[in-house]
């Protein structure tokens, strides 16, 4: 039988949280984080923004292309039926991104907003991580952070079935805001091999 849970560190224990971090990734790879430093209000405002870009007309959308797999505007049904997606390769470099669907200055910003918070926050959890196993240092200090925006067209039809193809993340870190409206997200018990489902949590 799985465990249950995925742990749920709160970020502002200062004391313990970086035994937390590390037991959490060898344990399960994966854990949910609540006050995290990221402003709700942004994390919501990002939404719209990323639903309107989903809401472009496919011409439009299609301007953002990448040779890179899973970069630049995935179209629904390319990958999978269920499944559209935009990749930018590097968030330092989101102007592309920006200028090929003609987004807004408020949408602009509020990209670049975001940007910056989960850059916060995933060099947080890296000084945490390394600080964890007893290292020092900046663990993404110059790396090259990507950004994806996914969009599941869920239907009778989709119940039951996968909107993403089973997978693990190619990068080392991952930080997924996910939908307080549409729940599914799901990870493999390493013991059991059973899916445990990560439900939204606020905050």
């Amino acid at each position: 039988m799985a465990r249950v849970g995925v742990p749920v560190i709160d970020m502002q224990k200062v004391e313990v949280l970086e035994e937390e971090i590390v037991k959490a990734f060898e344990e399960w790879g994966c854990f949910r984080m609540v006050n995290h430093g990221v402003p709700p209000q942004l994390m919501t405002e990002m939404k719209t923004v990323v639903a309107s870009v989903f809401d472009l007309p496919e011409e439009i959308q299609s301007r953002d292309t990448n040779t890179k797999h899973g970069m630049g505007y995935t179209r629904q049904g390319l990958t999978n039926r269920f499944h559209e997606g935009f990749g930018i390769r590097n968030i330092s470099s989101s102007d592309d991104f920006c200028d090929n669907l003609d987004v807004s200055t408020h949408q602009r910003k509020t990209i670049y907003k975001y940007i910056n918070a989960i850059r916060d926050l995933a060099q947080l959890l890296g000084r945490k991580l390394m600080k964890g196993n007893g290292l020092v240092g900046d663990l993404f200090d110059r790396w090259c952070c990507e950004l994806r925006m996914n969009k599941y067209h869920f239907c009778d039809e989709s119940i039951g079935l996968l909107g993403s193809d089973l997978h693990s993340d190619p990068s080392f870190l991952t930080i997924l805001q996910d939908d307080e409206n549409v729940n599914g997200l799901q990870v493999v018990d390493k013991y059991s091999g059973e899916f445990v489902p990560l439900d939204h949590i606020p905050g």
